[in-house]
């Protein structure tokens, strides 16, 4: 039987196993999806040797840029973004000891996909990004190619980011576009948000958060309550699977 899984720590809010058991009950695919919760990117190395079947991996918080080096090569989307979500896996010579890694990001595609019919092209123009790590990169990545300016908000100010301190109103008034890639407010510890002056936002806002568990995060909630557009991240997800599906498969 075929298997694939989901590297990372922790694993209690993932949504890929269930995604890919249902689907494959559905679709009566006889393979199995299984979760490798591991507290150290070193482990990688014995998931893959003890788990012989295995063909391809999802790769979540806090690894997507840690698990570069180990991999063989890269998609040219993956190079560019600088993180990886998902792992195809080659066994050679039929010897479980004799592998290759190819690294994607997909992150990027169900970002997109899922972005694109929001976005009012007069009013989103300028975005702020909330994170630096590595589901960062893949938004930065999407905006981009939509022509989106884009700027990175973190807890310090440095090279290429402001801090939630620097938020103005002429700042808030001119990005109407606002993405958490932070895990903040991801279950269980739901009373938490990013700190970024919500009672500026307005009902041309539209607030983006990768979370989707809860499906209406505190950052989310805080942005509906001053009339803003809000989506979390269980679509871009789902399309992010399909196209890890897809690249496994190919």
């Amino acid at each position: 039987m075929d298997c694939y899984g989901l590297i990372g720590y922790p694993l209690a809010h993932s949504f890929s196993a269930k995604f890919f058991t249902e689907k494959f009950n559905r679709e009566e695919i006889d393979a199995e999806y299984l979760n490798f919760e591991i507290e150290d990117i070193l482990e990688i190395r014995r998931v893959i040797l003890f788990n012989q079947y295995l063909r391809g991996l999802n790769v979540t918080i806090p690894y997507k840029e840690k698990v570069i080096p180990f991999l063989h090569t890269l998609s040219p989307e993956a190079e560019k973004i600088g993180a990886v979500n998902t792992i195809k896996i080659k066994r050679l010579k039929g010897d479980m000891y004799f592998y290759e890694l190819t690294g994607y990001n997909t992150d990027y595609i169900g970002f997109k996909k899922s972005l694109l019919p929001l976005i009012n092209p007069e009013v989103h123009k300028k975005a702020l990004i909330l994170g630096t790590g590595g589901a960062s990169k893949a938004i930065a990545y999407a905006l981009t190619s939509m022509g989106i300016d884009w700027i990175y908000v973190s807890r310090t100010k440095g090279e290429g980011r402001i801090s939630y301190n620097e938020l103005t109103s002429d700042i808030m008034a001119d990005r109407k576009l606002i993405v958490n890639t932070t895990p903040l407010g991801t279950y269980p510890d739901i009373e938490n948000c990013p700190g970024i002056p919500y009672s500026m936002l307005t009902d041309d806002h539209l607030l983006y958060d990768l979370v989707y568990n809860p499906e209406e995060t505190l950052f989310l909630r805080k942005g509906r309550e001053q009339e803003a557009m809000i989506k979390n991240g269980k679509e871009m997800l789902e399309l992010q699977a399909i196209e890890a599906w897809r690249i496994w498969n190919s």
